[in-house]
């Protein structure tokens, strides 16, 4: 027989729950995370502590458990978090709440009759925090931080789906750095990497959270504007191209200026296809670099 010792020690949160859902056990991972001592907490009910878990789908699968015998499972993919606690980890900045993964299942006496349910609780506050590097590192350019194409490949067609169902609006900014390849022929590829970096966090700056910035290929790059019409797109290029035109990079005992051109497109609502958004706005940046560089040009479908 395993002694009761063992769960006082084990690294996971181990909470007994009889059927009208009042605390009999709360060993000490779950006393250490909660602040919540033993005695505090045993012979009240669950709810009276965390109200939060008060909840139908909560209620129905403790339901589930007692009646049936089933076990339920509450991933960190679907949940995050059952209960509330502080993350302790090294990778707690990323997470305002511990990541948890748990299971909820039967106490049977020896009769094979349910008495009662378990909660196990498990820390996997690191592991989901390496998953989102692995997610940010496949959909992260390296040198500038910005989101690659992969990125854009995959998140275009949900913004595009968006604004067809809800009718909101979405403009592209396509923009890229005006002589670059003179930047890199006379100061050298590690100056060019500056620029690029220089300039990117500039343009990143001006932006808004719910904005994304994307490295498209090589120096160019968009800025995909959720929610804004073309007139406001447009007057978000110009602050950014102004911004860019009055930045300095430094590269070791040089100091760069450079000036980027801008094509600014909405997504049209009768065709709202988005190979239209980025061809429009494409089109616009390439008039933008013939009519003389350092400058917006908005392009609405005709």
């Amino acid at each position: 027989m395993i002694s009761p010792r063992i769960f006082e020690v084990i690294n996971i949160g181990l909470v007994i729950l009889d059927p009208d859902l009042t605390v009999r056990h709360w060993n000490r991972w779950m006393e250490l995370h909660s602040g919540i001592p033993e005695a505090e907490i045993v012979g009240k009910s669950l709810f009276d502590h965390y109200p939060n878990l008060n909840t139908t789908r909560f209620t129905k699968n403790c339901k589930s458990v007692l009646t049936f015998g089933n076990f339920c499972f509450f991933s960190q993919k679907l949940h995050r978090w059952l209960f509330p606690f502080k993350p302790v980890t090294s990778f707690a900045g990323m997470f305002d709440r511990m990541q948890q993964s748990c299971t909820m299942g039967p106490l049977r006496d020896d009769g094979n009759a349910i008495r009662q349910l378990f909660i196990s609780v498990q820390d996997v506050t690191e592991v989901a925090a390496y998953e989102r590097r692995l997610v940010e590192l496949n959909t992260r350019d390296p040198l500038t931080g910005a989101f690659n194409r992969r990125f854009l490949d995959a998140r275009l067609p949900d913004e595009c789906e968006r604004h067809k169902r809800y009718g909101r609006p979405l403009s592209l900014l396509m923009w890229d750095i005006d002589h670059f390849k003179r930047v890199n022929d006379t100061h050298g590829h590690q100056c060019g990497d500056e620029v690029l970096k220089s300039v990117a966090a500039v343009v990143g700056s001006e932006l808004r959270l719910t904005d994304m910035l994307i490295r498209y290929g090589g120096e160019e790059f968009c800025c995909l504007l959720p929610e804004t019409q073309i007139d406001t797109a447009a007057a978000v290029a110009e602050r950014i191209r102004a911004c860019v035109e009055a930045h300095c990079v430094k590269c070791g005992d040089e100091t760069i200026r450079i000036t980027i051109s801008i094509g600014v497109s909405e997504l049209d609502s009768d065709s709202a296809e988005q190979e239209a958004l980025v061809a429009l706005a494409d089109k616009a940046l390439y008039e933008a670099k013939s009519s003389g560089r350092n400058r917006v040009v908005a392009r609405l479908l005709a």
